[in-house]
Protein backbone atom coordinates (compact mmCIF):
# COMPACT_ATOMS: atom_id res chain seq x y z
CA UNK A 1 0.00 0.00 0.00
CA UNK A 2 1.58 3.61 -0.61
CA UNK A 3 2.01 5.96 1.71
CA UNK A 4 -0.55 8.78 1.95
CA UNK A 5 -0.04 11.55 0.77
CA UNK A 6 -3.40 13.25 2.90
CA UNK A 7 -3.80 12.59 6.73
CA UNK A 8 -7.73 13.64 5.74
CA UNK A 9 -10.00 13.75 2.65
CA UNK A 10 -13.29 15.03 3.19
CA UNK A 11 -16.48 15.75 1.10
CA UNK A 12 -19.33 17.66 2.39
CA UNK A 13 -21.10 20.48 2.01
CA UNK A 14 -19.69 23.60 0.20
CA UNK A 15 -21.42 26.36 1.70
CA UNK A 16 -21.32 29.82 3.33
CA UNK A 17 -22.31 30.80 6.82
CA UNK A 18 -24.59 33.59 6.98
CA UNK A 19 -24.50 34.19 11.39
CA UNK A 20 -26.47 36.80 13.22
CA UNK A 21 -27.30 37.15 16.90
CA UNK A 22 -31.18 37.35 17.27
CA UNK A 23 -33.59 38.01 20.28
CA UNK A 24 -35.39 34.23 21.26
CA UNK A 25 -38.78 36.08 19.95
CA UNK A 26 -37.31 35.98 16.35
CA UNK A 27 -37.47 32.39 16.44
CA UNK A 28 -40.95 32.23 17.15
CA UNK A 29 -41.79 35.33 14.61
CA UNK A 30 -40.17 33.34 12.25
CA UNK A 31 -41.21 30.11 12.90
CA UNK A 32 -37.94 28.40 12.77
CA UNK A 33 -36.97 24.63 14.27
CA UNK A 34 -34.94 26.02 17.27
CA UNK A 35 -31.20 24.34 17.63
CA UNK A 36 -32.28 22.35 14.61
CA UNK A 37 -30.91 22.41 10.97
CA UNK A 38 -33.71 22.74 8.55
CA UNK A 39 -33.72 22.53 4.97
CA UNK A 40 -34.87 25.75 2.69
CA UNK A 41 -35.21 26.36 -0.89
CA UNK A 42 -33.81 30.28 -2.43
CA UNK A 43 -37.04 31.75 -1.66
CA UNK A 44 -37.22 30.62 1.74
CA UNK A 45 -33.30 31.51 2.38
CA UNK A 46 -33.74 35.14 0.89
CA UNK A 47 -36.50 35.61 2.98
CA UNK A 48 -34.65 34.67 5.84
CA UNK A 49 -32.07 36.56 5.04
CA UNK A 50 -34.02 39.61 4.61
CA UNK A 51 -35.01 39.02 8.16
CA UNK A 52 -31.45 38.88 9.90
CA UNK A 53 -29.88 41.22 11.96
CA UNK A 54 -27.03 42.37 10.98
CA UNK A 55 -24.68 39.13 10.21
CA UNK A 56 -21.10 37.59 9.73
CA UNK A 57 -20.61 35.62 6.47
CA UNK A 58 -17.94 32.70 6.81
CA UNK A 59 -17.16 29.87 4.90
CA UNK A 60 -18.34 26.59 6.40
CA UNK A 61 -20.20 23.32 5.78
CA UNK A 62 -19.45 20.58 8.63
CA UNK A 63 -16.79 18.59 6.38
CA UNK A 64 -15.22 21.43 5.58
CA UNK A 65 -14.91 23.12 8.97
CA UNK A 66 -13.37 20.28 10.77
CA UNK A 67 -10.66 19.79 7.76
CA UNK A 68 -10.17 23.61 8.77
CA UNK A 69 -9.76 22.90 12.25
CA UNK A 70 -7.51 19.81 11.13
CA UNK A 71 -5.29 22.07 8.82
CA UNK A 72 -4.46 24.33 11.77
CA UNK A 73 -3.76 21.52 14.05
CA UNK A 74 -0.80 20.99 11.11
CA UNK A 75 -2.35 17.91 9.24
CA UNK A 76 -2.54 17.63 5.26
CA UNK A 77 -5.95 17.68 3.72
CA UNK A 78 -8.06 18.28 1.12
CA UNK A 79 -11.87 18.38 0.13
CA UNK A 80 -14.38 17.50 -2.19
CA UNK A 81 -17.78 19.49 -2.59
CA UNK A 82 -19.51 21.59 -5.10
CA UNK A 83 -19.82 25.39 -5.55
CA UNK A 84 -21.28 27.37 -8.18
CA UNK A 85 -19.56 30.07 -10.42
CA UNK A 86 -20.53 32.95 -8.19
CA UNK A 87 -19.06 34.94 -5.76
CA UNK A 88 -20.12 32.87 -2.81
CA UNK A 89 -18.26 30.25 -4.36
CA UNK A 90 -15.54 32.25 -5.10
CA UNK A 91 -15.17 33.02 -1.47
CA UNK A 92 -15.75 29.42 -0.39
CA UNK A 93 -12.83 28.08 -2.52
CA UNK A 94 -10.30 31.12 -1.09
CA UNK A 95 -11.29 30.63 2.70
CA UNK A 96 -10.00 26.34 2.08
CA UNK A 97 -7.59 27.35 0.27
CA UNK A 98 -5.81 29.98 2.57
CA UNK A 99 -6.67 27.80 5.36
CA UNK A 100 -4.41 25.02 3.93
CA UNK A 101 -6.67 22.72 2.40
CA UNK A 102 -6.16 21.71 -0.84
CA UNK A 103 -9.46 21.87 -2.77
CA UNK A 104 -10.07 21.75 -7.16
CA UNK A 105 -13.36 20.08 -7.83
CA UNK A 106 -14.63 22.35 -10.87
CA UNK A 107 -16.80 25.14 -10.04
CA UNK A 108 -21.07 24.35 -11.65
CA UNK A 109 -21.98 26.96 -14.05
CA UNK A 110 -25.62 28.09 -14.38
CA UNK A 111 -28.02 27.50 -11.33
CA UNK A 112 -28.21 26.89 -8.61
CA UNK A 113 -26.28 29.54 -6.32
CA UNK A 114 -23.44 28.26 -4.14
CA UNK A 115 -25.09 27.50 -0.50
CA UNK A 116 -25.79 29.18 2.15
CA UNK A 117 -26.95 28.64 5.89
CA UNK A 118 -28.45 31.13 7.60
CA UNK A 119 -27.55 30.84 11.10
CA UNK A 120 -29.61 32.75 13.49
CA UNK A 121 -27.72 32.68 17.51
CA UNK A 122 -30.20 33.48 20.52
CA UNK A 123 -28.67 35.05 23.83
CA UNK A 124 -27.70 31.49 25.36
CA UNK A 125 -25.20 30.79 22.39
CA UNK A 126 -27.90 28.21 20.58
CA UNK A 127 -27.72 28.30 16.92
CA UNK A 128 -30.62 27.91 14.75
CA UNK A 129 -29.50 26.58 10.94
CA UNK A 130 -31.80 27.46 7.80
CA UNK A 131 -29.87 25.54 4.86
CA UNK A 132 -29.77 25.95 1.38
CA UNK A 133 -27.80 23.52 -0.40
CA UNK A 134 -27.83 25.19 -3.48
CA UNK A 135 -24.61 24.14 -6.05
CA UNK A 136 -23.75 21.75 -3.04
CA UNK A 137 -26.73 19.16 -3.72
CA UNK A 138 -25.29 18.62 -7.43
CA UNK A 139 -21.72 16.95 -6.93
CA UNK A 140 -21.40 14.42 -9.16
CA UNK A 141 -19.36 10.85 -8.80
CA UNK A 142 -17.63 11.98 -12.35
CA UNK A 143 -15.84 15.11 -10.21
CA UNK A 144 -14.22 12.36 -8.12
CA UNK A 145 -10.66 12.60 -8.21
CA UNK A 146 -10.18 8.77 -7.45
CA UNK A 147 -6.36 8.92 -7.14
CA UNK A 148 -6.80 11.90 -4.70
CA UNK A 149 -9.28 9.73 -2.42
CA UNK A 150 -6.39 7.09 -2.61
CA UNK A 151 -3.88 9.14 -0.98
CA UNK A 152 -5.95 9.94 1.72
CA UNK A 153 -5.07 7.62 5.33
CA UNK A 154 -9.14 8.91 6.08
CA UNK A 155 -12.13 9.67 4.00
CA UNK A 156 -14.34 11.82 5.76
CA UNK A 157 -17.66 11.90 5.02
CA UNK A 158 -20.61 14.05 6.15
CA UNK A 159 -24.02 13.09 6.47
CA UNK A 160 -26.29 16.15 5.92
CA UNK A 161 -24.43 15.72 2.10
CA UNK A 162 -26.13 12.13 2.00
CA UNK A 163 -29.53 13.76 1.50
CA UNK A 164 -29.54 14.68 -2.41
CA UNK A 165 -29.29 11.73 -4.35
CA UNK A 166 -26.25 12.69 -6.81
CA UNK A 167 -23.66 13.48 -3.95
CA UNK A 168 -24.84 10.16 -2.18
CA UNK A 169 -24.18 8.29 -5.27
CA UNK A 170 -20.77 9.98 -5.38
CA UNK A 171 -19.66 9.68 -1.46
CA UNK A 172 -20.77 5.59 -2.30
CA UNK A 173 -17.98 5.59 -4.98
CA UNK A 174 -15.54 7.10 -3.10
CA UNK A 175 -16.56 4.56 -0.31
CA UNK A 176 -15.44 1.88 -2.78
CA UNK A 177 -11.49 3.85 -3.80
CA UNK A 178 -10.65 4.42 -0.57
CA UNK A 179 -11.37 0.77 0.92
CA UNK A 180 -9.87 -0.19 -1.96
CA UNK A 181 -6.62 1.39 -1.68
CA UNK A 182 -6.71 -0.02 2.09
CA UNK A 183 -7.85 3.58 3.94
CA UNK A 184 -10.26 4.27 6.66
CA UNK A 185 -13.50 5.74 6.60
CA UNK A 186 -15.15 8.31 9.03
CA UNK A 187 -18.63 9.22 9.10
CA UNK A 188 -20.21 11.92 11.18
CA UNK A 189 -24.28 11.13 11.10
CA UNK A 190 -25.05 15.38 11.08
CA UNK A 191 -28.37 15.03 12.15
CA UNK A 192 -31.28 13.49 13.36
CA UNK A 193 -33.54 14.53 10.79
CA UNK A 194 -30.71 12.98 8.23
CA UNK A 195 -30.99 9.69 9.89
CA UNK A 196 -34.89 9.58 9.89
CA UNK A 197 -34.39 9.81 6.16
CA UNK A 198 -31.27 7.86 5.56
CA UNK A 199 -31.44 5.48 8.78
CA UNK A 200 -31.35 2.26 6.76
CA UNK A 201 -28.50 3.15 4.88
CA UNK A 202 -26.31 4.21 7.80
CA UNK A 203 -27.41 1.00 9.58
CA UNK A 204 -26.58 -1.40 6.66
CA UNK A 205 -23.40 0.37 6.56
CA UNK A 206 -22.30 -0.42 9.81
CA UNK A 207 -23.50 -3.95 9.73
CA UNK A 208 -21.40 -4.19 6.80
CA UNK A 209 -18.01 -2.72 8.57
CA UNK A 210 -17.87 -0.30 6.26
CA UNK A 211 -17.50 2.49 8.89
CA UNK A 212 -14.51 2.68 10.88
CA UNK A 213 -15.02 6.20 12.60
CA UNK A 214 -18.43 6.74 13.57
CA UNK A 215 -19.08 10.73 15.03
CA UNK A 216 -22.55 11.25 16.36
CA UNK A 217 -23.95 13.10 19.15
CA UNK A 218 -26.60 12.21 22.04
CA UNK A 219 -29.65 12.46 19.97
CA UNK A 220 -28.39 11.36 17.24
CA UNK A 221 -27.73 8.21 18.49
CA UNK A 222 -30.92 7.52 20.02
CA UNK A 223 -32.49 8.38 16.68
CA UNK A 224 -29.93 5.40 15.21
CA UNK A 225 -30.37 3.00 17.70
CA UNK A 226 -33.58 3.56 19.00
CA UNK A 227 -32.56 3.27 22.21
CA UNK A 228 -33.13 6.42 25.02
CA UNK A 229 -30.54 5.32 27.30
CA UNK A 230 -27.64 6.75 26.32
CA UNK A 231 -25.70 3.89 27.78
CA UNK A 232 -27.99 1.55 25.78
CA UNK A 233 -27.49 3.14 22.72
CA UNK A 234 -23.71 3.28 22.92
CA UNK A 235 -23.66 -0.72 23.63
CA UNK A 236 -25.84 -1.09 20.65
CA UNK A 237 -23.22 0.08 18.34
CA UNK A 238 -19.94 0.07 20.00
CA UNK A 239 -19.06 -3.49 18.60
CA UNK A 240 -20.11 -3.18 14.95
CA UNK A 241 -17.75 -0.24 14.32
CA UNK A 242 -14.22 -0.19 15.40
CA UNK A 243 -14.21 3.49 16.83
CA UNK A 244 -17.63 5.09 18.34
CA UNK A 245 -17.54 9.07 19.46
CA UNK A 246 -20.48 10.11 21.02
CA UNK A 247 -20.74 14.09 22.06
CA UNK A 248 -22.85 15.24 24.74
CA UNK A 249 -22.48 18.90 24.82
CA UNK A 250 -22.03 20.22 28.22
CA UNK A 251 -22.05 16.54 29.68
CA UNK A 252 -18.42 15.50 27.61
CA UNK A 253 -18.09 13.15 25.63
CA UNK A 254 -17.77 8.99 25.41
CA UNK A 255 -15.64 7.26 23.07
CA UNK A 256 -15.03 3.41 22.66
CA UNK A 257 -12.53 1.80 20.54
CA UNK A 258 -12.16 -1.74 20.37
CA UNK A 259 -13.61 -2.86 23.05
CA UNK A 260 -11.92 -0.07 25.75
CA UNK A 261 -13.97 3.05 26.82
CA UNK A 262 -12.94 6.67 27.69
CA UNK A 263 -15.35 9.52 28.53
CA UNK A 264 -13.68 13.51 28.80
CA UNK A 265 -15.75 16.42 30.07
CA UNK A 266 -16.71 19.35 28.60
CA UNK A 267 -13.81 21.92 28.73
CA UNK A 268 -14.56 24.72 30.72
CA UNK A 269 -15.27 28.06 29.29
CA UNK A 270 -15.68 31.47 30.41
CA UNK A 271 -19.32 31.85 27.97
CA UNK A 272 -20.47 29.84 25.11
CA UNK A 273 -20.91 32.55 22.59
CA UNK A 274 -21.92 30.57 19.41
CA UNK A 275 -22.26 26.55 19.33
CA UNK A 276 -21.87 26.77 15.37
CA UNK A 277 -18.93 24.00 14.66
CA UNK A 278 -18.59 22.34 18.21
CA UNK A 279 -19.55 19.11 16.95
CA UNK A 280 -17.25 19.88 13.45
CA UNK A 281 -14.46 20.87 15.76
CA UNK A 282 -14.66 18.27 18.58
CA UNK A 283 -14.37 15.75 15.21
CA UNK A 284 -11.28 17.40 14.27
CA UNK A 285 -9.72 17.58 17.65
CA UNK A 286 -10.34 13.88 17.85
CA UNK A 287 -8.78 12.86 14.40
CA UNK A 288 -5.55 14.89 15.05
CA UNK A 289 -4.76 13.07 18.01
CA UNK A 290 -6.49 9.96 16.42
CA UNK A 291 -3.86 10.84 13.16
CA UNK A 292 -0.74 10.76 15.75
CA UNK A 293 -1.90 7.22 17.31
CA UNK A 294 -2.47 8.50 20.65
CA UNK A 295 -5.04 6.72 23.05
CA UNK A 296 -8.80 6.93 23.00
CA UNK A 297 -8.60 9.45 26.17
CA UNK A 298 -5.79 11.95 24.35
CA UNK A 299 -8.10 12.05 21.49
CA UNK A 300 -10.89 12.78 23.35
CA UNK A 301 -8.69 15.49 25.09
CA UNK A 302 -8.20 17.16 22.29
CA UNK A 303 -11.85 17.02 20.57
CA UNK A 304 -13.12 18.76 23.72
CA UNK A 305 -10.12 21.50 23.44
CA UNK A 306 -10.87 21.98 19.99
CA UNK A 307 -14.73 22.69 20.50
CA UNK A 308 -14.29 24.74 23.18
CA UNK A 309 -12.43 27.12 21.23
CA UNK A 310 -15.10 27.35 18.92
CA UNK A 311 -18.05 27.96 20.90
CA UNK A 312 -16.36 31.01 22.74
CA UNK A 313 -16.64 33.14 19.62
CA UNK A 314 -18.82 33.81 16.68
CA UNK A 315 -18.33 31.01 13.52
CA UNK A 316 -17.83 27.81 13.08
CA UNK A 317 -13.76 27.90 12.70
CA UNK A 318 -11.27 27.98 15.05
CA UNK A 319 -9.91 31.76 15.58
CA UNK A 320 -6.70 30.60 18.15
CA UNK A 321 -3.71 29.16 17.42
CA UNK A 322 -4.78 25.70 17.79
CA UNK A 323 -1.06 24.21 17.76
CA UNK A 324 -0.33 26.80 20.31
CA UNK A 325 -3.51 25.96 22.27
CA UNK A 326 -3.22 22.23 22.78
CA UNK A 327 0.40 23.10 23.42
CA UNK A 328 -1.02 24.55 26.68
CA UNK A 329 -3.83 22.75 27.05
CA UNK A 330 -1.89 19.23 27.41
CA UNK A 331 1.52 20.12 29.04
Amino acid sequence: MAEPRYDVIAIGNAVVDIIASCPDELIEELQLNRGGMTLVDEARADELYASMPPARELSGGSAANTLAGLSTLGLQCAFIGQVADDQLGKVFAHDMRATGIDFDTPARSGEPATGRVLIFVTPDGERTMNTFLGAGQFLPAEALDEDLIASGSILYLEGYLWDPEEPRRAMRRAIDVARKAGRKIAFTASESFVIDRHGDDFRAMIEDGVIDILFVNESELATLTGEGDFDAGIAAIAGKVPVLVATRSEKGAVAVAHGERAEVAAEPIDAVIDTTGAGDQFAAGFLSGHAKGENLAACLRRGAIAAAEVISHYGPRPEADMKQLMADKLS
